[in-house]
């Protein structure tokens, strides 16, 4: 299976989920990368450790339905099988979304439905959790469809939410899971069975 990438900035389930594949821990080929953001983090890893990779935006490409098709361009060309959202803001187009329907995943940090939708990224998500008093969070991987984090849940973590807990401690503990749900995720999504795991 080869993978693709889609990340704005400092694409740490995409490191994760490369690192997996290189130990042997996912039959899976990580293969493209893809970023709007011409200065993340993410595009100087795979620069770094020889990912192809690819700026796909706006800028070059203003038209909301040039960039859906130049993305599921690139991606086709990559000869791309599965896509993995890696803390990417954009909203994906119809072709794309149509092209890889079940085989494009996206971690959220929240245990979606809750805290899901429009404006809920990042330590906004966190920020909710402490404010409404709630005693478990964790991390969801679902299925990326038209709506915001409306796809279909394929596995969650659980996070305790600690006396004392910040939006940083406790985005360090939800954002620890987020690697090993998604190769979880991956690994299902191939066949493969999850490391640990029996019969």
């Amino acid at each position: 299976m080869r993978l693709g990438f889609l990340s704005s900035h400092g694409g740490s389930t995409a490191r994760a989920v490369t690192a997996a594949c290189q130990r042997g821990e996912l039959a899976a080929t990580p293969a493209l990368l893809i970023s709007n953001n011409s200065m993340s983090a993410v595009m100087q890893w795979a620069a770094d450790t020889g990912l192809p990779h690819l700026h796909l935006s706006r800028a070059a490409h203003p038209n909301a339905d040039e960039l859906d098709a130049a993305i599921m361009a690139a991606l086709h060309a990559h000869r791309i099988d599965a896509v993995v959202l890696s803390g990417y803001m954009k909203a994906l187009g119809p072709l794309t979304l149509a092209a890889y329907r079940g085989r494009m995943l996206n971690v959220h940090p929240s245990l979606l439905p809750r805290y899901g939708g429009r404006g809920m990224y990042g330590d906004l998500v966190h920020a909710a959790v402490l404010a409404a008093g709630d005693i478990v969070s964790g991390a969801t991987v679902h299925q990326v469809e038209a709506g915001i984090d409306e796809g279909a849940v394929v596995a969650q973590s659980r996070v305790a939410v600690l006396p004392g807990d910040t939006v940083a401690t406790l985005r360090a503990r939800v954002q620890a899971t987020e690697g090993p749900l998604m190769i979880a995720a991956l690994q299902q999504l191939v066949g493969q069975k999850p490391a640990g795991a029996t019969a």
